[in-house]
């Protein structure tokens, strides 16, 4: 089966990027909410249990990255009998997977109110929020998850999106209700539990529809069972680094500083993460597509697409960087006051850590598309491990400030050298040094601009809607146009245009 990968890519980032603008605006406005008609707390609660079921859903593995590496090829060579049995692995797995998180979960129930110091809301039952929780984990495996193989081997995430965007819809609806007229947190819990449900059972039924040849049967032979299987173990580590980073920041932040100020970063965290989210679509959407191409096509045209791919990143985290910097301290007095802010010197670490970030999901983009797990499976923990140990040290002496600074300092020192040592290595044969230097002058050139705009948009006084679009429009129009008038001619910039080109064509 061919992929036409630009047109599939190019549908799952206007879906996808759609569903996120809509999955930021809406939350965005519960939290607000939620801050002034239930309390701040309650919001370091919810980021708590978040955190907690990230740890819970190491159990996962990373079968799923496994098994839709896994189908790459069966695609492309249109062998459904393959596919098949590899769905009904996989079903198998979850099964598992959701009993493992449900067992363990339980277990751990009885000292979930040690990782709160203070500031539990009077009133609430911290273990029956959690197990409200840990069932909505539990049932997002046992409930068809297998089937997003398919969406996601066959790069239609789209559907996903299509889906979530309106069941989502039901159950923001519904939550508003429940903060506005009887303020009821248990009811805000359960509505996300059924949510949950019922977007997978819904992608079940469309999945069925659109790929009715593919059904969970049969059985592979024992060493292709084994090859995926070693490719799990492999994702092991990474899969706990991934959490470990994810979820230690606001674990330490409960367990030292307390739901109030983990509250207070969580509204920081959020709008980065937004953003974040917004750009992994273009990740997600492309990630398929890589995988085939790193199968059918040579290894410099694989070189060129990750210049072109870099490039393109650069200029959005760029952008987004700058824009951080500018708007980040002013939109934040405007939406929960000078009360619940934090130091600028945060904001800086905030802007960092996002540009960092980005460029490192890129090479993980390229990473999961090749497989290369077996290689990279130390990387991520040991840069986990790095990220753990100073956070312990450092919020000890600095704060909130330490615990942004730990996940910057060993992204950067650990996990973004070694990462792109095995690309190369492993993908592209070929030394890393000019790939580098490049990607060093992209940064010069961000944190020069970043500079300019701060100073350009100290002009701007106030908090108000007004003076954050002023802030923004100048933002956006002195990076686009530095950015053209100084890469208009270069050869990313030639093959950018191509892209759009093709893809606005299709």
């Amino acid at each position: 089966m061919k992929i036409e990968r630009t047109k599939n890519a190019t549908k799952n980032i206007i879906f996808g990027i759609a569903l996120k603008i809509y999955q930021i605006i809406v939350p965005f406005l519960m939290r607000t909410a939620m801050i002034y008609c239930l309390g701040i707390e309650y919001l370091g609660l919810n980021s708590l249990f978040t955190s907690i079921l990230q740890v819970l859903n190491m159990a996962e593995l990373g079968v799923g990255s496994a098994m839709i590496f896994s189908m790459y090829k069966p695609i492309a060579s249109d062998d459904s009998e393959k596919i098949c049995k590899l769905m009904n692995l996989y079903k198998i797995y979850y099964r598992f997977i959701g009993l493992a998180i449900a067992i363990v979960g339980v277990i751990i129930c009885p000292f979930v109110p040690y990782l709160i110091k203070s500031d539990l809301p009077e009133g609430m039952n911290v273990y029956v929020l959690y197990l409200l929780n840990l069932s909505a984990t539990v049932l997002s495996y046992w409930l068809f998850a297998y089937k997003n193989s398919l969406l996601h081997a066959h790069q239609r995430i789209d559907v996903i999106s299509k889906v979530t965007l309106i069941i989502n819809t039901i159950e923001y609806i519904l939550q508003f209700m429940v903060i506005f007229i009887w303020k009821n947190y248990y009811l805000y819990v359960i509505i996300l539990l059924l949510n949950q449900i019922c977007i997978n059972i819904v992608t079940s039924k469309v999945v069925d529809k659109m790929y009715p040849n593919y059904e969970a049967k049969g059985k592979l032979k024992k060493q292709e069972v084994k090859e995926i299987n070693q490719k799990v173990k492999d994702l092991f580590t990474a899969k706990i680094g991934g959490v470990i980073v994810n979820s230690a920041d606001s674990i330490v932040i409960s367990a030292f500083l307390g739901l109030t100020m983990l509250a207070i970063y969580q509204n920081y965290y959020y709008i980065l993460t937004a953003i974040i989210a917004v750009v992994l679509v273009i990740f997600n959407s492309c990630t398929a597509g890589i995988g085939n191409s790193i199968i059918v096509e040579s290894k410099e045209k694989n070189y060129q697409d990750l210049n072109k791919f870099t490039f393109i990143i650069v200029w959005i985290a760029g952008l987004c960087t700058c824009a951080l910097l500018c708007l980040y301290q002013p939109f934040m007095q405007w939406w929960v006051g000078e009360d619940l802010l934090l130091g600028f010197s945060a904001v800086v670490c905030f802007c960092v850590y996002y540009y960092v970030y980005e460029i490192n999901s890129l090479l993980n983009v390229y990473k999961d598309a090749a497989g290369i797990w077996h290689k990279d499976r130390w990387r991520p923990l040991i840069t986990a491990l790095v990220n753990l140990t100073l956070n312990l040290i450092l919020v000890n002496f600095i704060g909130i400030y330490g615990v942004i600074l730990s996940t910057v300092l060993s992204t950067l020192i650990v996990g973004f050298p070694w990462l792109i040592y095995n690309l190369f290595d492993e993908i592209f044969k070929r030394s890393p040094k000019k790939y580098l230097l490049k990607l060093l002058k992209y940064t010069v050139i961000v944190i020069i601009m970043a500079v300019i705009i701060y100073w350009c948009t100290s002009f701007v006084k106030g908090c108000s809607i007004i003076s954050l679009i002023i802030r923004a429009i100048i933002c956006f129009i002195i990076y686009n146009l530095i950015m053209y008038i100084i890469f208009k001619n270069s050869t990313e910039m030639i093959e950018v245009k191509k892209l759009i080109k093709k893809a606005l064509k299709r």
